[in-house]
C-alpha cells in the first residue's frame, strides 16, 4: 500500500512504497531530507458503520431518504386563480356600471371586496413567492396563514383612509383633492407595513414580503379602474 509523504522543505506531495516505511532520504525535487512516516503512524479514515437495524439480512441499508413534498405553484392552482381572476373583473365591471346607483353603498362594496381578495392573493402569491430551499406551509396551517394576513391587508386600505382623512382632511379625501406625493407617501407606508404582516405570516424575507403586499396592492388597484374610479382614494 503506498504511503504519502510530504516534503518538509518545498512541500512536495508524492508517494512511496510501504517498503520504505520508517526510513529516511533525499527529496526527488529539492534534495532535501526527508523522513517517511512508519505505517504505524498512517492514518486511515473508516467511513462510519450503519446504525443497528438499519440493514436487511442481506446487509442492504433499509433506510430511505426524507422525500421533500414540493409545493411550488401548480396548473391546477393556476387555473384557479385565472378563473378567479375573470370573475373579479366581470363584477368590478358591473359595479362600476352601477355605481352611481350604490351611493355611499359603495365604499361598503370596495371594503367586502378588499377583505374577499385578501385570502386568496395571499395563497397565490405565497405558492410562487416561497423559497425552495426551505419548508413550505401547507394544509390549514397555510389556509389559517393565508387568511390572516389577507385580513390584515384589506385591513389596510382601512388604516389609509383614516389617516388620509386626519391628515388632510375627509374632504379632501372624499373630493378627490389629493396631492400624488400625499397618496404616494401613505401608499409607501402601508406597503412597508404590509411587507411585515408577510414576514410574518409566511416567514419571508422582507423585501419577499413586501413584494408580496405589492401583488395584492396591483390587483386592487386594477380592479378600481376597471371600476371607473382614481388608482387610490383621495385622487
Amino acid at each position: 500500500m503506498p504511503i504519502r509523504v510530504t516534503c518538509p522543505s518545498c512541500h512536495t506531495r508524492f508517494q512511496v512504497g510501504d517498503q520504505h516505511a520508517g526510513k529516511s532520504g533525499a527529496c526527488p525535487k529539492c534534495k532535501g531530507t526527508i523522513v517517511v512516516p512508519s505505517l504505524e503512524d498512517e492514518v486511515v479514515i473508516h467511513t462510519p458503520e450503519l446504525e443497528a437495524g438499519a440493514v436487511d439480512s442481506q446487509g442492504r441499508s433499509v433506510l430511505k431518504p426524507i422525500a421533500r413534498k414540493e409545493t411550488k405553484f401548480r396548473p391546477n392552482v393556476l387555473l384557479v386563480v385565472v378563473g378567479l381572476s375573470i370573475l373579479c373583473v366581470a363584477i368590478a365591471w358591473l359595479v362600476g356600471r352601477s355605481g352611481s346607483d350604490l351611493g355611499q353603498g359603495l365604499d361598503w362594496v370596495l371594503a367586502g371586496g378588499a377583505i374577499l381578495l385578501g385570502p386568496p392573493l395571499a395563497y397565490a402569491g405565497y405558492t410562487f413567492l416561497r423559497d425552495d430551499e426551505f419548508g413550505a406551509f401547507e394544509g390549514m396551517n397555510l389556509v389559517l396563514r393565508s387568511v390572516a394576513c389577507g385580513l390584515v391587508y384589506a385591513l389596510l386600505w382601512g388604516v389609509y383612509m383614516f389617516v388620509a382623512g386626519q391628515l388632510f382632511g375627509a374632504d379632501a379625501l372624499a373630493g378627490g383633492k389629493l396631492e400624488i406625493i400625499q397618496v404616494g407617501g401613505l401608499g409607501v407606508c402601508i406597503a412597508m407595513v404590509g411587507g411585515g404582516a408577510a414576514l410574518v405570516s409566511f416567514d419571508f424575507e422582507y423585501m419577499t414580503g413586501f413584494f408580496h403586499f405589492c401583488l395584492y396592492l396591483v390587483v386592487t388597484i386594477l380592479l378600481r379602474l376597471v371600476m371607473g374610479l382614481p388608482l387610490m382614494p383621495g385622487m
